[in-house]
């Protein structure tokens, strides 16, 4: 990693100032990075910008204030106080140093430096190109707000703060990477999230040691809970502003990386996984059945393919009732085979949706669904059962909120599947009892998995089974450490 350059003050000549930005960041070599040259009051201003991330409007009328000084005023020597006044904007701040200067420069902000002077001043005129906010697709909801986070830091933060006009709501800005100095906010409100999670996610941003964020929030995650090769997120992300806002409310910190239109929350456990906005769109009991509808739907991407691989291999397990579950005929390749081929081919059908242009995506649906699924039946590649107990546990996998607890799932789901090949019932008794160890083992910013299920805690379980109305949820969840344990006055 390269070092980083000592702070170097600003010279009071300007060539040497305009020396240095040529050879650090290429200004006259890069055709996006420029300099606008004027005199002001006998003294030559120099006022350096960034094409493509500040607003050209403000650049123009901001030029325009400082050339009509000439015009208005005669007192040379307070050119630099009356520059400064004339810079007709909300968020002017003084520089001391290049480094800064170029900090501010590179990241959208226009640089003035004066004849002279050995401070300068940077102006906030950014405009990050960009989309408008809308409904993210994986959060999508029947009633409800429809605005999303956007791959602009400034536009999430004000999202937020429009839902949360509290004066204790904090964002703490910092910049993360050596080579891309990527603008990355600590959300949090100040009485009631705890302040040794605020502290320890600050101290985890700041010892970060990478080139750059390419990856946006991802790569804060690996930095940030050292996930290694566990499958299942140890952080909970979101689009949807309303989402945020309400785990604010409960304590939780938020991240939000610049280029990234998801936000991250932390701390968080597995059931937060598997609860979507949808549920508390609707009333308490309508959302109570919605919740447990997507229970269902969750246990079967798990369980229900070990399950019918085991009654295959050992039917004397069912009663005379269920004796029709099973392959009626007899065929060539062995089912725990079949089981494979089919949830990986609908893995391949899933990436291929991902990469296949929306206009040809449906054709491609029912190429595979028409084509493939039928005559792969009709030669005797697949019995219709196989089809059948992979196809209703793809759409749990779908009917999951986390994506990326859908896939975590999925590969526990094939493990659970090879355990029941090898060793039948000790196969899935003790594959599924290490499977519930290995969670209940997991920790997220010392935080247990599976709260409030292991530790046990019955009043927060009720909570996760139960959608209770918000005028009866006045208790904040403990695994955050509230310093402010409940929602609601008294």
């Amino acid at each position: 990693m390269p070092t980083k350059t000592n702070n170097i003050p600003i010279f009071e000549k300007l060539v040497d100032n305009e020396k240095f930005f040529r050879e650090k960041i290429g200004i006259g070599t890069s055709f996006d990075l420029g300099v606008r040259k004027v005199h002001v009051l006998n003294r030559e201003v120099h006022i350096y910008y960034c094409n493509g991330l500040c607003d050209t409007q403000y650049l123009m009328e901001l030029l325009k204030q400082i050339v009509r000084i000439n015009d208005n005023e005669r007192q040379t020597e307070r050119a630099k106080q009356i520059i400064e006044n004339r810079l007709v904007h909300q968020q002017v701040s003084p520089v001391t140093n290049l480094d800064e200067a170029v900090d501010k420069l590179l990241s959208g902000l226009i640089v003035i430096l004066i004849e002279g002077e050995s401070t300068g001043f940077v102006v906030d005129v950014r405009s990050y190109p960009g989309r408008q906010p809308e409904e993210p697709d994986t959060e999508k909801v029947v009633r409800g707000a429809r605005d999303g986070y956007v791959e602009n830091i400034i536009v999430n933060t004000a999202l937020t703060r429009r839902r949360i006009r509290d004066e204790r709501l904090r964002f703490e800005i910092l910049q993360v990477g050596e080579r891309s100095k990527t603008d990355v906010c600590i959300a949090y409100i100040k009485d009631v999230a705890d302040p040794g999670l605020v502290e320890l996610v600050k101290q985890e941003l700041q010892q970060m040691s990478v080139d750059g964020l390419t990856m946006g929030d991802k790569t804060i995650e690996e930095f940030l809970v050292k996930q290694g090769y566990n499958p299942y997120p140890l952080v909970r992300y979101t689009e949807r502003p309303d989402v945020a806002a309400t785990h604010l409310l409960e304590g939780h910190v938020l991240i939000m990386v610049d280029t990234s239109p998801s936000v991250i929350i932390t701390p968080t456990t597995f059931f937060h996984h598997v609860q979507h906005a949808e549920e508390y769109r609707q009333s308490p009991a309508v959302g109570t059945f919605v919740r447990w509808v997507r229970f269902l739907g969750i246990l079967t991407s798990l369980f229900l393919l070990p399950l019918w691989v085991l009654f295959v291999l050992e039917p004397s397990l069912l009663p005379d009732s269920w004796a029709f579950i099973g392959p009626n005929k007899h065929t060539n390749i062995p089912v725990f085979i079949q089981v494979l081929l089919a949830d990986f081919g609908i893995e391949f059908l899933r990436m291929a949706a991902i990469h296949t242009p929306t206009p040809l995506s449906t054709a491609m649906g029912l190429i595979a669904a028409v084509l493939i699924g039928e005559i792969a039946i009709e030669v005797g590649l697949f019995v219709p059962e196989v089809i059948l107990y992979v196809s209703v546990s793809a759409i749990g996998s779908f009917a999951t909120p986390s994506y990326e607890l859908s896939i975590a799932n999925k590969i526990s789901r094939l493990i659970l599947v090879i355990l029941v090949e090898m060793f039948k019932v000790p196969g899935l008794v003790i594959g599924t009892t290490v499977y519930l160890l290995w969670l209940a083992h997991i920790r997220s910013l010392n935080t247990p998995y599976l709260w409030p299920f292991i530790p046990f805690n019955p009043a927060a379980f009720m909570q996760i089974i139960v959608r209770r109305s918000v005028a009866g949820a006045k208790v904040r969840p403990s695994i955050v450490h509230p310093q402010n344990q409940r929602k609601q006055p008294s």
